[in-house]
Parts: structure tokens; sequence; C-alpha cells
């Protein structure tokens, strides 16, 4: 009886539509009988072993380790409340963390459309922009009060501006040591 099925009967054996079986057929991962019946034994090996598991409806793909990480820095600490007992990542898992990321994603564009966001880069290039202009400005203050300090203090004014811009410059080189902290 199983040496001769037609495709819908072989079909209904293997628990997949007829559609399957012809595409299994043309892509030449089963062979039929000269007469178009399917020998079900020798076509359930055939099947086995011409046919991706990981390309079946039903069977899963491992999930990347990368997408894994992904999964557990978007859930953040509430990972651990979805974690299989048998290790692993659930469909349930990775709904979640699609769903979290979606609501912090809406959140993030909700405070950039509120104006409470801003570009990094631009924060970054403007803060770059200031320090230099900071900077700068002290380098040139040495050369604008040597000269009335100079005469203030009864000494000489080069003697002076030479030691002013001395200090100022160690004072910035101990500014830009100082390792800053966003608290």
């Amino acid at each position: 009886m199983t040496d001769r099925l037609s495709i819908r009967a072989y079909a209904r054996h293997r628990g997949v539509s007829d559609t399957a079986v012809r595409k299994a057929i043309e892509a030449g991962r089963i062979t039929p009988n000269a007469d178009g019946t399917i020998n079900a034994a020798q076509a359930d090996a055939q099947w086995s072993k011409n046919t991706d598991a990981a390309q079946q409806r039903g069977k899963h793909k491992p999930v990347s380790n990368e997408a894994i990480a992904g999964i557990r820095e978007t859930l953040g600490e509430s990972a651990g409340a979805f974690e299989p007992k048998g290790g692993g990542t659930t469909l349930l898992q990775a709904k979640t963390a699609n769903e979290v990321l979606k609501a912090q994603t809406n959140r993030v564009r909700l405070a950039r459309l509120k104006g409470e966001l801003i570009n990094r880069d631009q924060a970054i290039a403007h803060v770059f922009k200031m320090a230099r202009s900071e900077r700068d400005a002290w380098l040139n203050w040495p050369a604008r009060v040597a000269a009335q300090m100079a005469a203030d203090l009864n000494t000489d004014g080069h003697t002076l501006h030479v030691l002013l811009e001395k200090a100022v410059r160690n004072h910035l080189i101990e500014l830009g040591d100082l390792a800053v902290r966003l608290d």
C-alpha cells in the first residue's frame, strides 16, 4: 500500500500540503515512480536526507548569540522573569523584548519632539567649540593684563607676562588632565 501513493495521499501521510510535495518533486528532493505515484518509504528517506530541517514550517532556526544578547540588553533586569527553565530564548521573551524596544523607541521619539533631547554630535561639537573659546581667552589674558599689572606693581612687564603665561598654560594643562564624570 505504501509503495503507490498519490501525491495528495503522500501529503496526508507526511502531514504537509500537496503543494509541498509537488515542490519537493520539482526540486528533486524526492523521486516519484514512473507512473507519478510515490513510494512512501523511499520518499520519506529522500525527504529526510534532502530537506533542510531549518527551512521547514514548525521547525525553528536556532537563535544566534547576538540576537539573544540583544534581547537580554533590551529587557535589562526584567530578562530573568522571561527566562525559560531549560535555557535558551523563548518566543515570548523575544516578543517581550520587541515590545520593550518599541516602547523605548517611542519614548525617545516623543522626548525629541518635545525638545527634551538634543543631538549628541551637535552637543559634543558645541561643547568643544565653547571649551576652545574659553582656552583661547585664557591664553590671551596674560598679554592683555601683564602691562597694566606690571605698572601697578612697579615690575618689568615682560617678566610678568612670561610668568603669567607660564602659570596659565600649566593651569590649562591641569584642567585638561581632569577626568570628566557625568553623574
